[in-house]
């Protein structure tokens, strides 16, 4: 299956630009894969350049979590972040995805210096 990288992701996301938009359409048609990194890579470009809302990006999340040709690796982790950010949208989705890597890895507590992070379940502050 092809894995695609930040940029295809981005383009099928942001569609600003038409003739790459269309060439992302046509690569993931067949199936694509979409690691981890890509996926908080994309949230963040989206966040930082893009400069989109909570709200949009957890829309974006939401029709990558379900989209038909798109396979997300560990889905699980990334509906479970996609939990938390709902939940607690200013920690921002990297933060969300990396304790809910954690999580599924049972590496808990997660330590951090970031006191929002530190008040989430299975995080602790140093």
């Amino acid at each position: 299956m092809l894995a695609v990288d930040t940029n295809v992701l981005v383009r099928l996301l942001a569609r600003d630009d038409a003739k790459q938009a269309a060439a992302a359409d046509a690569a993931i048609a067949k199936g694509a894969w979409v690691s981890q990194l890509v996926l908080a890579e994309a949230v963040w470009v989206l966040d930082a350049v893009y400069e989109r809302t909570p709200r949009q990006l957890m829309a974006a999340l939401d029709l990558l979590l379900a989209h038909e040709t798109l396979v997300l690796q560990d889905a699980d982790v990334v509906a479970a972040a996609l939990a938390q950010f709902r939940a607690k949208p200013a920690l921002g989705f990297s933060d969300c995805l990396v304790i809910e890597i954690a999580r599924k890895a049972g590496h808990l507590p997660l330590a951090t210096f970031d006191k929002a992070l530190a008040r989430v379940a299975g995080a602790q502050r140093l």
